[in-house]
């Protein structure tokens, strides 16, 4: 077993690293897809006689790989997108933190509660995150959508008004200190929604936190029924592009309180 201890300002945890959960849908072809985007492309190099692939003759395997950031598997975005400066994730500077878990069954709206909601659309409100959390004020907040199925691992999400998020939810989760917002969806924002992004510009109203780093949200994450709800450890692993969304995995790790 590798333990390791962490402190917050206000509390000390031990970390067990051998049981994480991994809550990341991978990029591949057959994968979950969203906003219009084609599958990605995943082939080996060709040219000169070469192949890059070796049950195809070749010496190596060698693949190019085309994939849209937002459209395809787990990713991780910055303010950079939705604003004209071109803000990257390398910016962020804290990839470890506190996170609860919520299991969320979404509401059917009735009407109009905001200006791009429809009646009969399914939304998580404001009072459902803040009943949720209970009082407790992590640094990172994970929500799973009830029913919970591995469909979600490769549903193509264009064009069926995916459940979303009430923006006041999101500006709440700001005000009380939340610095990542991880969901098991495609977007905070319902699919078309005339370019408001209401709910993204709600968690971004503050474009840094109170330690100088971004907040981010990680979309179409996948939540397993082994991971209960409640406290973690996350490590929020980035891969390294420069890009407002980039491939993400993160990873919890169950919590021990040291008393």
């Amino acid at each position: 077993m590798i333990e390791v201890s962490v402190k917050t300002d206000k509390e000390a945890f031990k970390v067990d690293l051998d049981q994480g959960i991994d809550l990341s849908i991978a990029i591949k072809k057959e994968g979950v897809k969203a906003w219009y985007v084609d599958p990605p492309k995943i082939e080996p190099v060709r040219g000169d006689g070469f192949v890059g692939a070796v049950d195809q003759g070749g010496s190596v395997n060698f693949f190019d790989i085309g994939f849209n950031p937002h459209g395809h598997g787990t990713h991780t975005e910055c303010i950079g997108h939705i604003t004209p400066q071109h803000e990257t994730l390398d910016k962020l500077k804290h990839y470890h933190c506190t996170a609860v878990v919520l299991s969320i069954k979404p509401q059917v709206l009735e009407g109009g509660e905001i200006e791009v909601s429809e009646k009969g659309d399914l939304w998580i409100s404001e009072r459902q995150i803040q009943e949720a959390l209970g009082g407790a004020k992590p640094k990172a907040v994970i929500v799973r959508t009830l029913p919970n199925t591995a469909e979600k691992k490769k549903l193509n999400y264009s064009n069926t008004n995916p459940c979303y998020f009430d923006p006041k939810a999101l500006k709440w989760l700001a005000d009380i200190g939340v610095d990542h917002l991880l969901v098991d969806l495609p977007s905070v924002d319902r699919e078309h929604d005339n370019g408001l992004l209401l709910a993204h510009r709600a968690f971004w109203s503050q474009i840094k936190n109170e330690n100088g780093s971004y907040r981010t949200i990680t979309e179409l994450i996948f939540v397993p029924d082994e991971a209960k709800d409640g406290w973690y450890w996350l490590n929020l692993m980035l891969s390294a592009f420069e890009n407002d969304a980039v491939p993400s995995r993160p990873i919890i790790y169950p919590l021990k309180r040291i008393q």
